[in-house]
């Protein structure tokens, strides 16, 4: 992506207050001392078509529209972005469920899955990649072939390098670092919330 459109998507999240500073626990257990809520991406519907947009794309030119099947979603913040990605590049959607119903067909993955799918997980965001490598281990369980994922944002603490040793390439359209040094320039964010995203990196 080019730099403008980044920096343009960094003022935007900060604009609709995604951005949050203080003490978040994330859903990979960690402590964290700010946090990038997109949940509340899509009640922005021009924000969420822009950056759903910037996926497709990013995915057309990166992964190849050839090189998977289906487009896998994972709950809950993942499903809104990959449903509508799946459905502007007219691949067929499904989403991992975080455990097994135990009612029905008693499945981790539901939607359409036939063994041998090429399958593109998509989330909103990686911290340290232990959520899609769960959605991953579960649709590989069900016969389907995963090697590249898709996330907006890569919050840097060592998700990429994780997936990578897991067979699986992370794509992502923002780095944190990357919004941290936009916000900071347009004076969003003072040195010290800099410092304190900057330090959150290099912790992992």
């Amino acid at each position: 992506m080019v730099e403008n459109k980044k920096m343009e998507m960094a003022k935007i999240l900060n604009k609709i207050g995604a951005l949050q500073f203080g003490i978040f626990k994330l859903t990979s257990g960690k402590i964290s001392p700010y946090y990038i809520d997109l949940r509340i991406v899509p009640s922005f519907p021009d924000v969420f078509r822009d950056i759903c947009h910037s996926c497709a794309q990013m995915i057309i030119s990166e992964v190849g529209i050839k090189n998977f099947d289906r487009i896998a979603g994972i709950p809950i913040a993942g499903i809104p972005f990959a449903s509508q990605i799946a459905f502007s590049l007219k691949k067929p959607f499904l989403y991992s469920r975080q455990v097994t119903k135990h009612q029905g067909r008693e499945r981790r993955v539901e939607g359409i899955l036939v063994s041998g799918d090429r399958v593109l997980i998509v989330d909103d965001l990686v911290t340290t990649g232990v959520t899609i490598q769960k959605a991953a281990d579960a649709v590989r369980a069900e016969g389907g072939v995963i090697t590249d994922a898709v996330a907006f944002l890569d919050r840097e603490e060592g998700g990429k390098e994780k997936l990578e040793k897991q067979g699986i390439k992370l794509h992502t359209l923002l780095r944190i670092s990357e919004i941290a040094n936009t916000l900071y320039e347009l004076g969003a964010i003072d040195e010290e919330n800099l410092k304190i995203i900057k330090k959150q990196i290099k912790k992992h």
